[in-house]
């Protein structure tokens, strides 16, 4: 039930923030600043120093908010998904598909989201127990290619990562993205201390969501 209740949860976010940062402070503030914009999807990347301390902090800080997922990104193997899920990561997501991580996640029923970018792949996560698939990088194929894995796979859910943004969001969930996850534009003026920018960004895109969802 617990996996299948998380499971729910990420849907329901609709757009999930993968936060990368230079430091720790960086990517709690920009995971902070997402929040307050209103979108309640997280993945907090493995390439932010101390990653497992900021997703601690963050399922803390935010434990009263059942709406709010926090998950670990950039995942490469099952050391750091047991690191991860360890750390309270509620669902745990990959650029790449890895077996044993597969696995570690089946054994913790935490929802693993690996990165697959041909029919092959995605056909390998689905045996491993994936529930949603991330299409990873979005941008090489665009929205097309989920219709055409859709067709030999109609029960495959995609998360496209990499290359969504608020221009062709739209696309991407009329072509049958289950969620979407979105990064660049919206984190980047958090490179340079703006984390207001960062809300207002996130906002945006909470009322393209909504406004995709009707």
């Amino acid at each position: 039930m617990k996996r299948v209740n998380i499971l729910s949860r990420l849907e329901k976010t609709g757009v999930v923030a993968v936060v990368r940062g230079a430091t720790k402070e960086e990517a709690l503030k920009a995971s902070h600043a997402i929040i307050e914009g209103g979108m309640t999807g997280i993945e907090l990347t493995f390439t932010v120093p101390q990653a497992a301390e900021v997703i601690k902090e963050l399922v803390g800080i935010y434990s009263d908010r059942p709406d709010i997922v926090i998950g670990a990104g950039t995942v490469l193997d099952a050391v750091t998904a047991r690191l991860a899920i360890m750390a309270g990561a509620q669902y745990v997501v990959s650029p790449s598909f890895n077996r044993e991580t597969a696995e570690l996640c089946n054994l913790y029923q935490v929802p693993y989201l690996p990165g697959c970018m041909t029919i092959t792949e995605v056909q390998e996560a689905l045996k491993s127990g994936a529930d949603i698939v991330k299409l990873f990088p979005g941008s090489v194929y665009g929205p097309s290619i989920i219709s055409a894995f859709m067709a030999p796979m109609p029960q495959v859910s995609i998360m496209p990562t990499g290359g969504v943004n608020l221009d062709n969001m739209a696309d991407w969930f009329k072509a049958g993205a289950v969620t979407v996850g979105v990064g660049g534009d919206l984190l980047a003026p958090a490179t340079f201390g703006d984390f207001q920018k960062v809300t207002e960004t996130a906002r945006l895109y909470m009322a393209k969501l909504k406004e995709i969802k009707g």
